[in-house]
């Protein structure tokens, strides 16, 4: 049961449940007492079952009109890396380890048309990867995708036409979950949540995009503009862009809703299936940090980390120099501390981004001794190595350090002239760095380390 409810297009976790699942009949919303008796009002699952029915085929309607991402089939491999995509490099930046296999099954939930299936298959050499989603179109132009840019892998990968509500014990249980984009747009995010954990498997990570409420103001406003000039066609979708484009083009240069289209998100919206999903859609839910964490411990799942921790980082936005505000800051839980970003940078909020697990999922603690006995690899997800100027897994420039640097040549080094990754012990014989900064390269994933328990039981 859900204990939030939708308002002004967010999530108000003091409001009532409006939304409600189940297979009995009815159950009770709320209890009053009057007069020495108990007063029940009720809901009819069957309604609300109906409800979550409509939305979904709004929502298939639109991009079965407007498959998306509209990204073109191209007849080679996917382009560089997105590293929360690549097994290894995500369970690492979640856990501080390498995973024991990458034998591992993986659930594109709310695929659309593949750009991001055909990096899971692509990135995820051992993986069996299925692809979920409930617009036949978009699945369509998802088989032709990887079929062109991946066929070597073919039998590695499968996409079933279905929602997230449908998710049950047939689909199995997954040790990656990707669900990007989707959630947002279902008639009750918190039970779609609910869902996926139900697939996850006990030591599994799942990666969950949402949209932010501070940084799409705009969009809402004009999403409710175009609704309003729709009237009763409020499913025409094709109308919908053109009165959108139509009153872009007609607002004065100044219009703060144009300016930030121009300054933000017009180059991402040339294609009109872009322009609809982000304009024209049916059926959005925009999330602050409050009604965020709310969602998730309402799953039973874990935070374990923005996967873009620096735009959550206080200090870049006030600094460290003026004592008040540090002393400030520093009382903060780390959750007050992601509001407060958000109060203070609200263009930056315009999505969440971050891995969940479950509670029985846990970060890897590393003694010295174990340190020196794991294996060492350097991530695969570097752009320009072996090079000591680099753009690491963000693609973000990034200079190591001489000792650094010495230290992941000599484990690649290794690795190239034996086919067998060293341990750190083995690398330190030839290339000396402390222990602090070797954990140093473990928290910026550029570096894998794979603990040997069974040498050190």
């Amino acid at each position: 049961m859900r204990r939030g409810a939708f308002v002004g297009g967010g999530w108000d976790p003091r409001k009532p449940p409006t939304r409600l699942f189940g297979k009995s009949c009815c159950f009770p919303k709320h209890t009053c007492r009057h007069a020495n008796k108990t007063r029940f009002s009720v809901y009819c699952c069957e309604t609300e079952e109906k409800t979550v029915l409509q939305v979904t085929e709004k929502v298939s309607n639109l991009y079965n009109h407007y498959p998306y991402p509209p990204d073109p089939i191209l007849d080679v491999p996917p382009l560089g890396y997105n590293w929360r995509w690549h097994f290894p490099t995500a369970f690492a930046f979640c856990s501080k380890r390498k995973p024991t296999s990458t034998k591992i099954r993986i659930l594109d939930a709310g695929c659309g048309t593949g750009c991001g299936t055909e990096y899971l298959v692509y990135l995820n050499e051992d993986a069996e990867v299925v692809g979920m989603d409930i617009s036949e179109k978009a699945l369509a132009t998802a088989a032709k995708r990887l079929s062109k840019s991946v066929p070597q892998s073919k039998n590695r990968y499968r996409f079933i036409n279905k929602s997230l509500f449908d998710l049950d014990d047939s689909d199995g249980t997954f040790d990656l979950i990707n669900c990007v984009g989707v959630i947002h747009h279902t008639a009750d995010p918190m039970m779609a949540l609910k869902k996926l954990a139900q697939r996850l498997k006990p030591n599994g990570i799942l990666h969950l995009f949402v949209y932010g409420k501070y940084g799409r103001w705009e969009i809402r406003l004009m999403q409710r503009a175009i609704r309003l000039l729709l009237g009763k066609e409020k499913e025409n979708w094709k109308q919908g862009v053109d009165i959108g484009r139509k009153l872009f083009s007609r607002l004065p240069p100044d219009n703060r809703i144009r300016k930030r289209e121009e300054e933000r998100w017009s180059r991402d919206n040339k294609q009109d299936a872009t322009f609809a999903d982000m304009y024209v859609h049916p059926q959005e839910v925009d999330f602050t940090i409050d009604s965020l964490f709310h969602m998730i411990d309402s799953s039973n799942l874990q935070f374990l980390g923005f996967s873009n921790p620096q735009v959550f980082d206080i200090w870049r936005l006030i600094g460290k120099d003026e004592e008040l505000l540090v002393s400030k800051v520093s009382s903060l839980s780390e959750r007050e501390r992601y509001k407060l970003v958000e109060l203070l940078d609200p263009d930056n909020m315009t999505h969440f981004e971050m891995f969940l697990a479950k509670e029985t999922f846990t970060k890897f603690s590393w003694t010295d001794q174990l340190l020196r006995t794991a294996k060492v690899e350097v991530s695969s997800c570097l752009q320009g190595w072996p090079s000591q100027h680099l753009l690491d897994k963000d693609y973000r420039p990034l200079t190591l350090s001489t000792c650094e640097y010495n230290f992941m040549q000599t484990a690649w080094k290794w690795y190239q002239e034996t086919g067998q990754h060293p341990t750190v012990g083995q690398v330190l014989e030839q290339s000396y760095l402390e222990t602090r900064d070797i954990l140093s390269l473990v928290d910026r994933v550029l570096i894998l380390l794979d603990p040997q328990l069974e040498e050190t039981a």
